[in-house]
């Protein structure tokens, strides 16, 4: 991967500017690759993010030491 993201808002930006770039018609073929390459490595990186946050919060809400 590429340089890795600061931040899960920091991923689905640059998700979305590639996303945007593809509209653009004079991307050539060789930047495409690349850029649908780095977009599906962001994507991964935001799916173990998410699966990690939505884990540690049902820890803390199943956590029977924790009296909410």
């Amino acid at each position: 991967m590429e340089k890795e993201p600061k931040s899960y808002v920091e991923a689905i930006a640059e998700v979305e500017k590639i996303v945007a770039g593809f509209n653009d018609a004079s991307m050539d073929v060789d930047t495409l690759a690349a850029r649908v390459r780095r977009a599906t490595e962001l994507i991964a990186w935001c799916k173990q993010r998410l699966a990690k946050a939505e884990k540690e919060v049902s820890d803390v809400l199943n956590d029977p030491a924790d009296p909410q």
